[in-house]
């Protein structure tokens, strides 16, 4: 089976992993050190993430590190209105509130380390 997994550089992956819990609702399923940092699993509705200390050395770095996002990640949801209150009560970055799009309702918010996350309802 294939499956393609985000993977995504955090300068504090501990502290990440506390922020994309109370905030977009994942849940962690590992954690484990490595030379120069940490990797970590979370899923959400099933869906993996994967994540891995920034490294200078071998470039890879946070969006917050680098001043720019080089990628975003996007997820399908049942209810983006639900997740929207949750983020924003959390005290999430919204870049852009709830709107309907043709490709369903989304909204756009940035996680602790400034990268973009794209959370949409597609139409029915």
């Amino acid at each position: 089976m294939t499956e393609i997994i985000p993977y995504i550089f955090y300068d504090d992956v501990p502290a990440a992993l506390d922020w994309l819990g109370r905030v977009f609702g994942f849940t962690e399923e590992m954690r484990h050190a490595k030379p120069g940092g940490m990797h970590a699993q979370m899923t959400l509705d099933g869906q993996r993430i994967m994540m891995g200390q920034s490294s200078k050395d071998w470039r890879m770095q946070s969006a917050r590190e680098t001043g720019s996002a080089t990628q975003g990640i996007f997820v399908y949801l049942a209810d983006v209105d639900a997740h929207y209150d949750r983020a924003r009560q959390a005290g999430a970055e919204i870049v852009h509130p709830p709107r309907d799009e043709p490709y369903g309702r989304t909204y756009t918010v940035r996680d602790l380390d400034s990268h973009p996350w794209f959370f949409t309802t597609p139409p029915r």
